[in-house]
């Protein structure tokens, strides 16, 4: 029986609520069919947003969403996305599929949809082929609660006051898609460009928060990208971007999202580990050029990425979800919980219809994909205090150079004094016998969910309940804690009410 270590009483920092944050670009169906229909369409909807998926998005909380891309972020010109629909210019997604993008979802759009979801906001500006200029006037329009001609123009196109603006990203992926830059060049780029993001007061909210300004940081282990852009810009950031996928093989060859083997299965956990080794590293540099940790790490790309589901459009990156994706899901929370004083936020990749989507859509049927389930059960942990914890594990899998954890957990605890323990079982085939030891502390009651079934399962328009959390019963309270057994391939959360 694997003993599992809890200290409601030692606290290590606070888990943001932004940590468990979405990324939706224009990309695919992720915006048009999957958040937004327009108001005159048969699906219901609000103001153009679709009704049942941000009914699903507001029962999962999510608190941050980051807009408009990705790689589209920088071929992005706001001004083309304002004003009157039947003006708004039209042009091609290069990026993504080379469709037509006619720009009738842009920021007044995309703010109402931030409005309906009671979610923070986070824009992510243009640097690869925009100004100085058209960004500094983007938070204007966005923010300035004054006279000025940005304010004008937002008031005249239907929007008199300004709205909220908590995260705003200078320029994305400025290593490839973003510009081709130099870590040096980039750094002095975001020095140029940052100072012009200004903060401008609102009389009705004075202690409205300033813009936290983000710099694109690393792709995966690019050690010298972060230190080039920590050694000259480091001291302006807020923040600072990491992205890494999930890829189970090669970019050119990722394998399906639904037929895999046991092989890959343990190779796909065994490549979402990295994301703790990255974290440790990169906080390392940073920590080096900042030593006042200022400067916050935004994991703001992450999740699986495999070949897109036959018979689909392969610039529209959709796959399917399965229990494999619930445990990539399941683990980068635990670690990203682990790391909460020095992880301001994270946005997974992407919200609906694309990549690893929370969310699926088809016409007017919406399903809820293993991954939504997980961000579900995960939600208590939003702003609780991360607690001492600790799981003993074994190595499992098929293959030396693949082996892994049999177990990850994280702990937290709210202004209630409840905990909530997440745990994640990443064999395939074995249950764990585990006895919880909480240290000076004794148990009330405990609710406890879990989401399990065979690695292949997912959820369809035709079966979408075929992977969904159930109540968990299969515990037993001590006097030391809460014993447990946890079935293969799951993910458990319990929400333990102290004495």
């Amino acid at each position: 029986m694997a003993k599992f270590y809890v200290n409601p009483n030692i606290k290590r920092g606070k888990i943001n609520k932004e940590i468990y944050g979405h990324f939706s670009e224009h990309l695919g169906r992720c915006i048009y069919e999957g958040l937004y229909v327009g108001e005159d369409s048969n699906i219901p909807n609000t103001n153009g947003m679709r009704n049942d998926v941000v009914e699903a998005l507001k029962e999962m909380k999510l608190p941050v969403l980051r807009w408009p891309g990705g790689c589209f972020a920088d071929e992005y010109h706001w001004k083309d996305g304002i004003g009157p629909k039947e003006t708004r210019k039209k042009m091609i997604n290069t990026h993504w599929g080379g469709v037509v993008e006619d720009n009738s979802f842009g920021t007044h759009e995309f703010m109402e949809l931030c409005d309906q979801l009671g979610c923070e906001v986070y824009v992510n500006g243009n640097v690869g082929s925009g100004t100085v200029q058209e960004m500094s006037e983007w938070v204007e329009y966005m923010t300035f609660s004054g006279v000025s001609p940005m304010a004008d123009l937002r008031a005249k196109n239907g929007h008199e006051k300004p709205w909220k603006l908590k995260y705003f990203g200078v320029g994305n992926e400025s290593w490839g898609c973003g510009g081709n830059m130099t870590p040096e060049h980039y750094a002095n780029e975001f020095r140029r460009y940052a100072t012009f993001v200004r903060h401008y007061p609102n009389p009705d909210e004075p202690d409205l928060p300033r813009v936290q300004k983000i710099a694109c940081g690393p792709n995966v282990g690019d050690y010298h990208w972060t230190e080039g852009v920590m050694k000259t810009a480091g001291w302006i950031a807020d923040g600072l971007s990491l992205h890494y996928y999930t890829v189970p093989f090669t970019w050119e060859k990722k394998g399906s999202s639904t037929d895999f083997d046991d092989k890959t299965w343990y190779l796909t956990l065994k490549k979402t580990l990295l994301m703790e080794e990255l974290i440790n590293n990169h906080l390392a540099i940073m920590d080096h050029y900042d030593r006042s940790r200022k400067t916050k790490l935004i994991i703001d790309e992450w999740g699986t990425w495999y070949d897109v589901e036959p018979g689909t459009n392969p610039g529209f990156l959709y796959q399917q979800n399965t229990m494999r994706d619930a445990l990539v899901a399941g683990i980068n929370l635990n670690i990203f919980n682990k790391h909460c004083n020095r992880i301001e936020m994270a946005n997974i990749a992407q919200l609906v219809n694309v990549l690893q989507a929370v969310i699926l859509t088809e016409g007017e049927k919406m399903v809820l994909t293993p991954t939504y389930h997980v961000f579900n059960m995960y939600k208590n942990h939003q702003d609780a205090q991360l607690i001492e914890s600790y799981i003993e594990t074994e190595k499992i899998g098929l293959e030396d150079k693949n082996m892994v954890p049999n177990l990850l957990e994280s702990c937290s605890i709210n202004e209630n004094g409840v905990v909530t323990a997440t745990i994640t079982n990443l064999s395939i085939t074995d249950a764990y016998d585990i006895e919880g030891v909480f240290t000076d502390s004794s148990i009330k009651s405990v609710k406890a969910t879990i989401l399990t079934n065979e690695m292949h399962a997912h959820n369809t328009f035709d079966a979408p309940e075929t992977v969904k959390p159930v109540e968990f019963t299969d515990y037993k309270i001590t006097d030391k804690g809460v014993n447990f057994k946890i079935p293969a391939c799951s993910v458990l959360e319990l929400e333990i009410e102290m004495n």
